[in-house]
C-alpha cells in the first residue's frame, strides 16, 4: 500500500514539474505514516512540509499542487484532504481493505511473510552476557529484543544467524576464579577474605559448594595462581551451564556459541595486531600497543596491548569483527547494553581501518529495566550479588508475561517492570489482553462448532456486508500487517509489534462487546467468522514472533 501510494505521489510531483509549478531537483523520500486518528485519514505524508523551502512556496500551496495533479491509476483512493501547516491525508476505499482478507486467508500462517529481506544474510550477535553470573533481567530485556528482532527479520525473507559472544578470558574470568577459590577455602574453614571486587552472590557460594563435592581437598595443597585459571574455567562452564538452561526456558535460541578464547587459540588477535601494524595504524607509547582510532572519527587512540604485555577487549573485539566480516554477511547487528554507549566509535573506526564498510554494521543499544519491590529499586549489580535473576522474574510472573513486557517500550528507553501488573488477569495487563482476544475467537469457533456451523473460506462470504466502522478498521489492521512487518524489519525497531497487538486486541474486543458474531443471519455469521479467523491468525503470528503462546482459552 505505501510504496502504491509513494509512486501516485512521486507520479504527481514530477507532473507539477512538468507544468512549472514545482520546480526541479533532487528529492527526499518520501514518508507515510498511519495518523494517530483515522478522521485524519488512513494515511498521511510530509513531503510537502520537506520540500517547501526549495519551492519558495508555503508547505501547503506545495500540498495543493501536489493533489491537484494526483491520478489515481490503481483506482485505491476515496479522497484526499490537505489538514495542517501541509500535512497530505489520504482516505483509501473500503473495497481496497476487505481485497487484503482474501490475501490473509489464502496464504494462512505465511501471511505477512515479506520478501523486502531479498535472502540477504544477517549476522544477529546480542546479550553475550560475561559467563561470571546469572542472567539478570536487564540481560532478559537484551534476550528477548534480539530473538524479537531475528524473529521478524526471518519473517521478511532475510537469512539469520544468532549468535553469542562469550568472553571467557581476561580479567573479569581471573577474579571470577579467585572469587570461586576463596569461597572454597572458606568451605574448608580456611580464615581467608574474598576480595574487595570479587563476586559476592551467592551463586559465588554454590559453585565452591560444589567443587568440594566434587573435587574434594585436591586443591588446598595449591597456591592461588596455580588454581585461579583452572576456577575461572570450570565457575564459568557452570554459569553459563546456567545461562543457557535459562536462555532455553525463556525461548531464546542461538545457532552459534562463540568463544573469544578461540581468538587466541587460532591465532587471530595476533594476525590482526600484525595486520594494524602493516598498514601503519598502531604505535607504541609507555610500554602499550595503541591503535590509532582517533583518524577514523573516534575521540581520541586506543590501547590493544598494555604495558604488562596482556591484550586488551578492544584487541579481541577487533579480530572477532574481522572474522564476522569475513564470513561475507550483509549486515552485522550487534546488541548492547546502553553502558556501552561509548564502544560504539572505537568499533567504528575499528571497521573502516580494516577497510569493510561501515554501513553494513550497526549497534542497537538497549537500556535498563527499572524493576521496584515495595516502592524501593532492586540493585543489579553481580559482584555485590544484589541483582534479581531472570530466572526469578520467570518464576514469578511467567515466560510469556516476562518476554511481552520486555518489548513494550523501543529499545533507547528505560523500562518499568511492574511486576504485580504481569500478573494481572486483567485488561490492564498489556499480554493478558492481546492473549484474551485469541482465546476469545479461539471459544468463538468452539461454540460455532457445537451449533454446526462451519468455518468458512473468503470465496464462501460476501465481504462487502462487512460495513461497520470496526469491520473497516479490523480489516485495515490486517492489511496493514505485512507492511508494519516490513517497516519494523527496516528501522530494526521490534518493540512497534507490541502496540499493533494492543491496537488489533482492542478493536475486536470493542467489536466483540457490541455486536453478534454467530446470529440468525446466516450470510453475516459467515462475514463474521471469516473476519474474526483471518484476525486470529494474525494475533497467532505476532505473538509467535514475541515468542509468547496464543492460548485456545484462558
Amino acid at each position: 500500500m505505501k510504496k502504491s501510494l509513494r509512486e501516485i505521489i512521486m507520479r504527481a510531483i514530477e507532473r507539477g514539474r512538468e507544468r512549472g509549478e514545482l520546480a526541479d531537483g533532487p528529492l527526499p523520500p518520501v514518508m507515510l505514516e498511519y495518523p494517530k486518528e483515522e478522521r485524519h485519514g488512513d494515511y498521511a505524508t510530509n513531503i510537502a512540509m520537506t520540500i517547501a523551502s526549495r519551492q519558495r512556496r508555503s508547505p501547503r500551496e506545495v500540498a495543493d499542487i501536489i493533489v491537484r495533479w494526483l491520478e489515481d491509476e490503481p483506482g485505491i483512493i476515496e479522497r484526499v484532504e490537505v489538514a495542517g501547516p501541509g500535512f497530505i491525508n489520504f482516505f483509501l476505499k473500503e473495497d481496497y481493505w476487505r481485497h487484503f482478507l482474501a490475501e490473509a486467508d489464502r496464504q494462512g500462517e505465511r501471511y505477512g511473510a515479506g520478501g523486502v529481506g531479498m535472502g540477504k544474510k544477517v549476522l544477529v550477535e546480542f546479550l553475550s552476557a560475561n559467563p561470571t553470573g546469572p542472567l539478570h533481567i536487564g540481560h532478559g530485556r537484551i534476550a528477548a529484543f534480539g530473538d524479537v528482532l531475528a524473529n521478524i527479520l526471518e519473517k521478511v525473507g532475510y537469512e539469520v544467524q544468532r549468535e553469542y559472544y562469550i568472553n571467557d578470558i581476561g580479567t573479569q574470568m581471573e577474579l571470577l576464579g579467585r572469587s570461586v577459590y576463596i569461597r572454597y577455602l572458606q568451605e574448608w574453614e580456611k580464615k581467608v577474605e574474598l576480595p574487595t571486587d570479587g563476586y559476592r552472590g551467592e551463586y559465588i557460594k554454590e559453585i565452591a559448594r560444589q567443587f568440594k563435592e566434587t573435587e574434594g581437598d585436591k586443591y588446598l595443597p595449591l597456591s592461588e595462581g596455580e588454581v585461579v585459571d583452572l576456577f575461572g574455567q570450570k565457575a564459568s562452564e557452570v554459569i553459563l551451564g546456567w545461562i543457557k538452561d535459562d536462555l532455553k526456558r525463556f525461548r531464546v535460541r542461538f545457532d552459534r556459541w562463540y568463544r573469544e578464547r578461540d581468538l587466541y587459540r587460532e591465532g587471530l588477535v595476533t594476525r590482526i595486531l600484525e595486520e594494524l601494524r602493516k598498514r601503519g595504524l598502531v604505535y607504541e607509547q609507555e610500554g602499550a600497543l595503541w591503535f590509532k582510532s582517533s583518524l577514523f572519527g573516534d575521540e581520541k587512540d586506543r590501547v590493544v596491548v598494555r604495558a604488562n604485555g596482556t591484550t586488551t577487549y578492544f584487541a579481541s573485539d577487533i579480530a572477532y569483527h574481522k572474522e564476522k566480516y569475513e564470513r561475507e554477511y550483509n549486515l552485522l547487528i550487534d546488541i548492547w547494553g546502553a553502558d556501552h554507549h561509548g564502544y560504539i566509535p572505537r568499533m567504528q573506526a575499528a571497521i573502516q581501518a580494516l577497510g569493510y564498510e561501515k554501513s553494513r554494521f550497526k549497534v542497537i543499544l538497549v537500556q535498563l529495566v527499572n524493576l521496584l519491590r515495595g516502592g524501593k529499586q532492586v540493585s543489579m549489580s553481580t559482584r555485590a550479588g544484589e541483582f534479581t535473576s531472570l530466572r526469578e522474574v520467570m518464576d514469578e510472573v511467567g515466560v510469556d508475561a516476562c518476554r511481552y513486557f520486555f518489548m513494550l517500550r523501543r529499545a533507547e528507553s528505560p523500562l518499568d517492570f511492574d511486576l504485580e501488573l504481569a500478573k494481572k488477569q486483567g485488561e490492564e495487563n498489556p499480554v493478558y489482553y492481546v492473549q484474551y482476544a485469541h482465546a476469545r475467537i479461539a471459544s468463538i469457533f468452539k461454540k460455532a462448532a457445537e451449533k454446526e456451523v462451519k468455518i468458512p473460506s473468503f470465496d464462501e462470504v460476501d465481504t462487502s456486508l462487512l460495513r461497520l466502522p470496526q469491520e473497516r478498521g479490523l480489516a485495515k489492521r490486517v492489511a496493514i500487517f505485512p507492511e508494519f512487518l516490513e517497516g519494523m524489519a527496516l528501522s530494526l525497531e521490534p518493540h512497534r509489534l507490541t502496540s499493533y497487538l494492543q491496537d488489533l486486541a482492542g478493536l475486536f474486543h470493542g467489536y466483540y462487546n457490541r455486536y453478534r458474531i454467530i446470529s440468525q443471519d446466516t450470510e453475516m455469521t459467515k462475514a463474521r467468522l471469516l473476519l474474526v479467523k483471518i484476525i486470529k491468525g494474525v494475533l497467532r503470528s505476532s505473538l509467535e514472533l514475541l515468542g509468547v503462546l496464543a492460548p485456545e482459552q484462558m
